[in-house]
């Protein structure tokens, strides 16, 4: 007799959290990230845009490219420089490389530890020029055409 051994759902072996349980996830999430699109729309609109955009990677890194009206502050000069640097009363928008550096996320524990208000921009620099947003370099402005596997080739934004 031959038996068969039920296939299980990979997606569903673990079951999805009880809803209260998502929001509770899914809002300390927000809380703790930002989109690239989300802060290249507020960066573009002008004005004060209620944050500061701090590049934690290194000088050569910043020097390759960086977000215009960003902050350079490498993670390891936080503990010494960010306090003559920062207000404790604007929050901090950290990045570094993108998705697979946690250059930001070290550099986001380092300014909570210190007092600060602060988020990591998902994605990071990578993801800021993959979309198509102007950057800058020691050789001045730079932009490159969205790549189309991560921001919309005819819209002004992906609409989620």
């Amino acid at each position: 007799m031959t038996t068969t051994t039920p296939q299980v759902n990979p997606v569903l072996r673990t079951p999805p959290a009880a809803p209260a349980a998502a929001v509770a996830h899914f809002s300390a999430s927000l809380a703790f990230h930002a989109d690239v699109s989300d802060v290249a729309a507020v960066l573009a609109g002008g004005g004060d845009p209620g944050f500061v955009l701090l590049d934690s990677r290194s000088t050569a890194s910043w020097d390759q490219g960086h977000v215009p009206g960003a902050i350079h502050l490498p993670t390891a000069l936080i503990p010494e420089q960010a306090e003559q640097l920062l207000d404790k009363a604007v929050p901090v928008v950290t990045y570094c490389w993108g998705p697979g550096c946690n250059g930001a996320t070290r550099a986001a524990l380092a300014l909570a530890q210190l007092g600060f208000q602060v988020k990591e921009m998902l994605g990071g620099f990578e993801y800021w020029v993959r979309e198509g947003f102007p950057y800058e370099t020691w050789e001045g402005p730079a932009r490159q055409a969205p790549d189309t596997l991560t921001a919309p080739a005819e819209a002004a934004d992906c609409g989620c």
